[in-house]
């Protein structure tokens, strides 16, 4: 089906602010500024808190690794909670299937070509990942997004990214339910035939 994509109002605050590029942000790791125990990521130039994690999402995120990696060919690999880099962005999915292997891959956090698929896991985070999440991967180009909605019980599978348009997003949405079929296809390849059922706690 076709998907309209809204835009969250921008929460502006009335003093003088500052937005960070990705080597801004990049340059605030590097001297010590930020660090890992620091729970933000870069949105759109905006330094974003990230959600603390429930029981169900961390279940889920752990189900979804296990099902998916089982499924992965030579040539593919699978990221948990790690970096991308787009040209404003340094989100952190839960789930990525990247292209490569590892020993070989560059110094750096994988580009939006060398991503098959990124999955969020979303409960308390599902208006955030439907739309700004999904602004940000559609205005990269990232070809498949999937959201795993634990509050709805189903699978929101996002494909044709609109690019970097006014309003980005994506232009298909299915939505998978437990028991219907869901196929993880990279490359035009099918390479396994899910049920929702398998991601949900």
């Amino acid at each position: 089906m076709s998907v309209a994509t809204v835009s969250a109002p921008p929460q502006i605050p009335p003093y003088p602010i500052w937005k960070f590029s990705v080597t801004d942000y990049h340059r605030l790791i590097d001297i010590g500024v930020l660090d890992e125990n620091d729970r933000v990521e870069l949105l759109e130039g905006w330094l974003v808190p990230k959600m603390s994690h429930g029981p169900l999402h961390d279940i889920s995120v752990e189900l979804t690794n296990e099902r998916i990696r089982q499924a992965l060919p030579s040539g593919w690999r699978l990221r948990v909670q790690s970096a991308i880099t787009t040209g404003d962005s340094e989100p952190e999915p839960d789930l990525a299937i990247i292209r490569g292997d590892i020993r070989t891959a560059p110094r750096r956090h994988p580009l939006p070509t060398e991503i098959g698929l990124l999955i969020e896991v979303a409960d308390t985070t599902l208006q955030s990942d439907r739309l700004r999440k999904s602004e940000i991967y559609g205005r990269a180009g990232i070809l498949n997004y999937w959201i795993i909605n634990l509050q709805d019980r189903q699978v929101e599978c996002y494909s044709q990214p609109t690019g970097p348009i006014p309003t980005p997003g994506y232009s298909q949405c299915e939505i998978k339910q437990p028991g219907q079929q869901l196929s993880l296809e990279l490359d035009g390849v099918v390479l396994a035939t899910l049920d929702p059922a398998e991601f949900l706690p």
